[in-house]
C-alpha cells in the first residue's frame, strides 16, 4: 500500500507497529466479554481507534431559512424547515465516516476481522464550535476458525451482546448512522403558548419541531444501513440537541434549531449474500 493510499496517518502507524513488536493485545473488554468472545470462535487482537477534525465552514456563519413567512395585521407564522441542512449533515457524515474507516484500517493491520464495543464522540476542537473532533474506538476481534467474514464489521454492541447476535444466527455488518435537523422560528402561536400567563398546555410548534426533525434522522438511519445489505438496526444511542438563535423576523426575535442524532449496529442473517426483502427493522437493543 503506497503512502498516498494509506487510510492511517502516520502516527497510527507507528503506534500499531509497536504493538506487533510488543507481541502483546490490549482490549477494552471485561472478564465476561473476553471469555464470552472466545466461546464463539472469536479473539481480541487490539484496540483500535480513528479520529478526524472538521471544520464546519462557511455553513455556520451564513444565514439560514427559518421558516417564518409574515401575515396580515403582523401575525406571521411559522413552519417546520429540515431543508437547508445539506451541507452540514453531509459534513457529519463525511467526518464520522472518516473515522470509522481509520478505525477499521487499524484493525485490518493488526489482523482483526471485525471491531465490537466501539464508542463514536464529537467533541468541540480546544473549545471551538466550530471546529469539532470525531473519533471512534472500540476492540478489534478477530475469527479463530477458516471461515471469516468478507469485509470489516463494525459494531456498538458489547463483547456479550455480539455473543448473543452470533448464538442465534444473526452477524453485525456495519454501523449506521442518521442525523435530522430542523429550525423553526417562534411565532406568535409558539410566543402564546409559552407565555407568562399561559395555561398548561402542548406546545404545538416545538411537538412538530422534535417529530418532524426525528423522523428525518430515522428515514436516514434507515437509509444508512440499507446500503449494507442489512435486514435490521439495533439502535445505540438516541441523541436530541437544541439550541435557540437570534433572528430578527416579526415581533419574536427567536428560532429553534434541532438536532437529532441515531447511531446503531446493522445486522444481517447468517447468508452467504442477500438483500432485504422487506423493510428494515429499528430496535432497541
Amino acid at each position: 500500500m503506497s503512502e498516498s493510499n494509506d487510510p492511517l496517518p502516520p502516527a497510527a502507524r507507528a503506534r500499531l507497529g509497536q504493538a506487533r513488536q510488543a507481541g502483546t493485545w490490549t482490549s477494552g473488554l471485561t472478564v465476561d466479554e473476553f471469555a464470552g468472545l472466545r466461546s464463539v470462535g472469536f479473539e481480541p487482537v487490539g484496540q483500535v481507534m480513528g479520529s478526524t477534525v472538521h471544520n464546519l465552514g462557511w455553513w455556520s456563519r451564513r444565514p439560514i431559512n427559518c421558516g417564518y413567512q409574515r401575515g396580515v395585521l403582523g401575525f406571521g407564522v411559522a413552519a417546520t424547515l429540515t431543508s437547508g441542512f445539506r451541507d452540514y449533515v453531509d459534513t457529519i457524515y463525511n467526518a464520522r465516516r472518516t473515522a470509522m474507516n481509520r478505525m477499521a484500517a487499524e484493525c485490518a493491520a493488526l489482523g482483526g476481522d471485525g471491531v465490537v464495543a466501539v464508542r463514536l464522540t464529537i467533541a468541540p476542537f480546544q473549545g471551538s464550535a466550530h471546529h469539532l473532533e470525531f473519533q471512534a474506538f472500540g476492540t478489534a476481534v478477530r475469527a479463530k476458525g477458516a471461515v471469516r467474514p468478507g469485509r470489516t464489521f463494525l459494531s456498538h454492541v458489547t463483547g456479550q451482546e455480539f455473543v448473543k447476535l452470533i448464538e442465534t444466527g444473526w452477524v453485525p455488518v456495519d454501523l449506521a448512522l442518521g442525523v435530522g435537523v430542523g429550525i423553526r422560528h417562534d411565532d406568535w402561536r409558539v410566543n402564546w403558548s409559552t407565555g407568562r400567563f399561559a395555561p398548561a398546555q402542548e406546545v404545538g410548534g416545538w411537538t412538530e419541531l422534535v417529530s418532524v426533525t426525528r423522523r428525518k434522522a430515522r428515514r436516514r438511519l434507515s437509509a444508512d444501513a440499507r446500503r449494507t445489505g442489512a435486514d435490521g438496526i439495533v439502535v445505540s444511542d438516541i441523541e436530541l440537541r437544541i439550541d435557540e438563535r437570534d433572528c430578527k423576523l416579526g415581533d419574536h426575535e427567536h428560532d429553534h434549531v434541532v438536532e437529532s442524532t441515531i447511531i446503531g449496529t446493522a445486522i444481517a442473517e447468517f447468508r452467504t449474500s442477500h438483500r432485504p426483502t422487506r423493510p428494515l427493522t429499528i430496535m432497541r437493543f
